[in-house]
């Protein structure tokens, strides 16, 4: 371990195979590129481009894609310290379809399982977690066991120290029960019970309003903000698309930004580099209004461009996109 590390990431991680061809389905796609994938994967990379050190816990399968993962981890600075190895399960691969400006549909194979859900307790540097100065998890990582033990003593080993960050990354497709568990579920439903839990252990939430409906019941973001900031955390972040984003503090204080201009190539990755870009706003102690600017414009970059981790911004280049939308253009 070279640590410790500014930022520790945990969970999901795989290879994203995109069409080179936009406005199809993937039966007439002819060519396609690879590149890192996985939420947490990506917004370990995306607080590499600002210069922070950063790894990710996570575990491959032993095979040609598991090397591409680590290569490609490397060769975006993200440490691969806590990357272990399925002897036999594959790498996930996802596949997309890009129908711009609103329309990504996502086919994951994850099959039988994916290996960074059969990471268990055991393999994770609880040390390594605990001192990292950012620790990001995700709902995914909850979603079945060995994983959710894993996530839940990670969680446990910081101590509610900050900056602890729970995205709460919502995928109903990963969860045993499936699609059946609705956000307007019985408030004691499996998704929400555990979703609760690990709010406990949490500084920071951050989701969209579906993904806030899952863990509080509530919609309007206000109400969902309130709602996340009654579990104890100190930030609560609703993302709410086209609308902006709303980020309310427990000292008071309140950002809500509009969105940024942007023509969509691919809506993938987003929420993943804003994740990467808020990360980035509180290790340098900006303000919170700073913070989620500055997040919103590097959410908004990677909408532009077609890959996810290939794209995430620098500085600079977020800068520059504030700069444009500030001027209008």
């Amino acid at each position: 371990m070279q640590g410790p590390y500014d930022v520790v990431t945990m969970g999901r991680v795989g290879v994203d195979i995109y069409p080179l061809q936009t406005g199809v389905g993937l039966a007439e796609v002819s060519t396609f590129g690879k590149y890192l994938g996985g939420s947490p994967t990506n917004v370990a990379v995306a607080a590499a481009r600002y210069g922070h050190g950063a790894a990710v816990v996570t575990k491959t399968g032993a095979d040609p894609f598991g090397t591409f993962v680590r290569d490609a981890l490397r060769g975006y600075g993200v440490g691969t310290d806590f990357v272990g190895t399925s002897p036999a399960l594959p790498t996930p691969v996802t596949f997309c379809e890009i129908f711009p400006p609103d329309d990504f549909p996502l086919y994951f194979y994850r099959y039988p399982k994916a290996p960074d859900l059969d990471l268990t307790a055991a393999e994770v540097d609880l040390e390594a977690v605990r001192a990292a100065r950012v620790f990001w998890m995700t709902g995914t990582g909850l979603c079945e066991e060995p994983s959710r033990s894993a996530t839940l003593a990670a969680l446990a080993a910081r101590g509610r120290a900050a900056h602890t960050v729970f995205d709460l990354d919502w995928r109903p497709m990963f969860w045993p029960e499936g699609a059946a568990l609705s956000t307007a579920g019985p408030a004691d439903g499996p998704a929400r019970g555990l979703y609760r839990e690990a709010l406990a252990h949490a500084t920071v939430a951050v989701g969209n309003l579906e993904e806030c409906a899952v863990a509080t019941g509530e919609r309007e973001p206000r109400a969902a903000a309130r709602a996340l900031l009654a579990t104890g955390v100190e930030l609560a972040v609703v993302k709410q698309g086209p609308r902006g984003v709303l980020a309310v503090h427990r000292d008071g204080a309140e950002a809500e930004v509009p969105p940024v201009p942007v023509e969509v190539v691919n809506g993938l990755g987003a929420g993943d580099a804003f994740g990467g870009a808020l990360i980035h706003g509180m290790l340098e102690g900006w303000e919170l209004n700073r913070t989620i600017a500055f997040a919103n414009a590097a959410g908004a970059h990677v909408a532009g461009e077609l890959a996810c981790s290939d794209a995430m911004p620098t500085a600079a280049q977020v800068e520059e996109r504030l700069r444009a939308a500030e001027a209008g253009s």
